[in-house]
């Protein structure tokens, strides 16, 4: 029962090492641009939308789909790349244990 009491303490570990990482990449930020920079999307690590910025250029009545489809463009970008940022995180953080997993597979 030693091994699995280990086992235990490792998986709290690590339970609190991924709420520690959660919360720091919560706080980091992304941003994304489309059409030139015309309009640029923020977001952060909880994969939020936390800010648009819009060129008042790209602003026009007479075609509204261009903008939305810069919105649009540059949202899913950002997402993305608060996906990878998570991702990133979480493999410095699998990088880390080692061989530590291997005890709790």
């Amino acid at each position: 029962m030693k091994g699995f009491g280990n086992i235990v303490k490792e998986a709290q570990k690590l339970q609190a090492q991924l709420e520690a990482l959660k919360e720091e990449v919560g706080k980091k930020r992304v941003e994304a641009s489309a059409g030139g920079g015309m309009v640029v999307v923020e977001a952060n690590g909880n994969q939020e939308i936390v800010s648009i910025k819009i060129d008042r250029e790209v602003i026009t009545p007479e075609d509204p789909q261009m903008l939305e489809d810069l919105v649009l463009a540059a949202t899913n970008e950002a997402l993305r790349k608060a996906r990878e940022l998570v991702a990133s995180e979480m493999g410095k953080l699998a990088g880390g244990l080692g061989g530590k997993l291997s005890g709790l597979v």
